[in-house]
């Protein structure tokens, strides 16, 4: 069990405060309190959040394309949805694909040390050395961690994934990954014509369609890239400002094409 606190020790690297450090990785004022685990919760932040962005922009450049030619509501309506649909799941299926392909990769390429581990051992203790070697490690010294890891076949294993590989070890389930962003991309990617639903049972949301397609849109977006600093851990504000930035200019672009070529329409 790690004794060092994981939120606790970020805070304090980025306020810079050595202090704060020494208490994220000692334990006497939590020995009676439980454990605390963030893995569960934040699993799929990363699916939500870039899903969310996914859906928002490409929804909103798809409505503002629409809006910029000047076609009828209803046209918004049908693209928007047919957009949120059709580029949702292509999204979650991707991500799903992908995330399957990297977890079978994974598994055959445990598969593989670890046979290599019971079969030639003395060869993969010569490559692990040779890594802590070449990291400035004298060889005395990698002889005896080697020797050490070597004792417990499984962390032999997990060792050479990671060292020899470079592969971290997920617990992700890729179809939850699908699922999140999915659920994500449909969410979030709705807003943008949420104005539009609105106008056809308040019709004196009708001249302000477009307008609060932007405003909501805009607030998503900032919100979307706020959250998201929980992934990089940047500030909030700026995160936010540059995603709203980013999507804007999507957004535009897809408006000016549409405004000009509206006339073919």
């Amino acid at each position: 069990m790690l004794t060092r606190r994981l939120d606790e020790a970020r805070e304090a690297w980025k306020r810079k405060d050595p202090e704060a450090t020494r208490r994220a990785h000692t334990t006497h004022h939590t020995l009676n309190a439980p454990e605390q685990h963030t893995t569960g919760q934040g699993k799929y932040i990363k699916s939500i959040v870039y899903g969310g962005l996914d859906g928002t922009i490409t929804t909103f450049a798809a409505v503002a394309g629409v809006a910029g030619a000047a076609l009828s509501p209803s046209v918004v309506l049908i693209v928007g949805l047919a957009n949120l649909l059709a580029d949702g799941l292509s999204m979650s299926i991707g991500d799903y694909l992908s995330s399957k392909s990297e977890r079978e990769y994974e598994a055959a390429e445990r598969a593989r040390e670890a046979w290599e581990v019971q079969h030639y051992p003395e060869g993969e203790k010569q490559e692990l050395r040779e890594i802590y070697m070449n990291r400035g490690m004298s060889a005395e010294d990698a002889n005896a961690v080697v020797d050490i890891i070597a004792k417990d076949e499984t962390a032999w294993i997990d060792t050479m994934m990671v060292e020899e590989l470079g592969i971290i070890p997920s617990d992700e389930s890729p179809l939850a990954n699908a699922i999140a962003t999915f659920i994500s991309f449909a969410l979030f990617g709705f807003i943008p014509i949420a104005a539009y639903v609105m106008a056809l049972f308040v019709p004196s949301f009708a001249t302000l369609r477009f307008t609060l397609a932007c405003i909501l849109t805009g607030a998503t977006l900032f919100g979307l890239g706020a959250l998201k600093t929980t992934i990089t851990g940047t500030s909030w504000f700026k995160s936010g400002l540059e995603t709203l930035l980013v999507g804007g200019i999507a957004a535009t672009a897809a408006y000016v094409v549409g405004a000009l070529l509206g006339g073919l329409a």
